[in-house]
């Protein structure tokens, strides 16, 4: 039992995978903040709003409440989302594909075998032609 545990979790996929949790946690802190202190002032200058959260637009209800969607905290949300994303892709898994090339090209691996070219629908047409030209000679 505890050999079976120990097999899983020295496979690469769960360290990698652990490894891509504390990283991708430790970056969207970094991102957060830099969405927070430089993105979300900027959208709130926009809506002429103090924080992004007061950012949107107000709807009077149908008792005279005032009501806010606030558009900024989707917004900065999103921005939020892509940012980890994009810092993630570049900083991590271009490089990591890029190392794996290069250790397959090392190690003699070739890509995967290039799938034959189908003929064009020109090609066809030719190829049906000339087999009723056969069949009426």
């Amino acid at each position: 039992m505890i050999k079976g545990f120990r097999e899983f979790i020295l496979r690469g996929n769960v360290i990698d995978l652990a490894v891509a949790v504390v990283i991708g946690a430790a970056f969207t802190a970094i991102v957060t903040a830099i969405v927070n202190g430089l993105i979300n002032p900027l959208i709130a200058l926009v809506f002429d709003a103090k924080s992004l959260d007061e950012a949107g637009f107000h709807v009077t209800g149908i008792s005279g409440q005032q009501v806010l969607f606030p558009i900024g905290t989707i917004i900065g949300a999103i921005i939020n989302f892509l940012a980890v994303a994009v810092i993630v892709y570049f900083v991590f898994v271009f490089p990591m594909n890029k190392f794996k090339e290069r250790a397959a090209a090392r190690a003699g691996v070739d890509k995967a075998p290039e799938e034959p070219q189908l003929p064009t629908e020109q090609e066809l047409l030719v190829q049906i032609r000339d087999l009723l030209e056969k069949e009426r000679a």
